[in-house]
């Protein structure tokens, strides 16, 4: 008989998200990983202490790293230092890594919001009743501003990125586990974020997702590629989750879900056969 490989599963059910239940998500995974692998459930406070004992670590619905930055930044020294086996990969060059990818895809020309963090790069923004401000490190909208553009140049830089507040009119999300697309959803009303339903993309919005699927060159994992539609029809970068994207589950046909379960699932065999199996 085949050994079981054991994957700590990192997630937060007390986490309360705007528009969406973490615990749901994480209890229905988990439940049908455990059909191929032995699975505990911990908090990401726990990780680190817990880790040892499982073949890898898959980080889900965790929460803001920013509300336990010392201890998430001492999970990931202590899992490269041990070359603990952790899902999605540490070498994720988007969310995962802060902010600042917003600023490296603007300098490349890639299709993103206009981002700017020096005063001095103002004139690259175009011209926007207001503008986003929000800190390096944020996620989960915390620490999210508006403000007018004669505001700007009093603005406190270095920790903050600026961005023109897009009028745009609808936000679309694409789902990935590793390179292979899963499914797309939308949310028609722009004031309701999370109010999201089945969206059909184009090979052309495909084409716009997989462009920065492969930018971040992440081997495996659960990628999230969120965009909005402007008013003239073109998609624009508003985030690349890649740490840990929740993926409305509950809002898809169940044949894609299961579909979602069997692609992660795959997935994570290949990752944890990279090495032998603990004995």
């Amino acid at each position: 008989m085949p050994v079981r490989r054991r994957v700590l599963y990192v997630t937060d059910l007390a986490y309360q998200a705007q528009g969406r239940r973490y615990c749901d998500e994480d209890i229905f995974l988990a439940s049908r990983l455990r059909d191929d692998f032995d699975i505990a459930l911990c908090h990401p406070l726990d990780a680190a202490a817990l880790m040892d004992a499982f073949d890898a670590v898959a980080v889900r619905n965790s929460g803001p790293v920013l509300h336990y930055q010392q201890d998430y930044d001492a999970f990931r020294e202590q899992a490269t230092a041990r070359g603990t086996k952790v899902y999605n990969p540490l070498s994720g060059r988007a969310d995962m890594a802060g902010k600042r990818y917003l600023l490296d895809l603007t300098a490349a020309g890639y299709p993103v919001i206009p981002t700017i963090d020096h005063p001095g790069d103002l004139h690259l923004l175009p011209e926007a009743g207001h503008y986003a401000v929000k800190p390096k490190a944020g996620a989960d909208s915390i620490g999210l501003a508006f403000v007018p553009r004669e505001q700007l140049g009093s603005l406190a830089y270095g920790d903050i990125l600026v961005q023109p507040r897009i009028d745009f009119r609808y936000e679309v999300s694409f789902y990935y586990v590793d390179d292979a697309f899963q499914y797309a959803l939308h949310a028609p009303d722009p004031e309701r974020r999370w109010v999201l339903e089945p969206y059909v993309p184009t090979d052309a919005d495909l084409a716009f997702a997989r462009r920065f699927i492969d930018w971040n060159t992440l081997d495996c994992g659960i990628q999230r590629v969120d965009a909005c539609r402007t008013r003239e029809g073109e998609l624009l970068l508003v985030e690349l989750e890649d740490l840990n994207p929740y993926l409305s589950l509950d809002l898809v046909p169940d044949q894609t879900r299961d579909s979602f379960v069997a692609s992660m699932t795959a997935s994570l065999h290949r990752f944890l056969d990279a090495r032998p199996p603990r004995t």
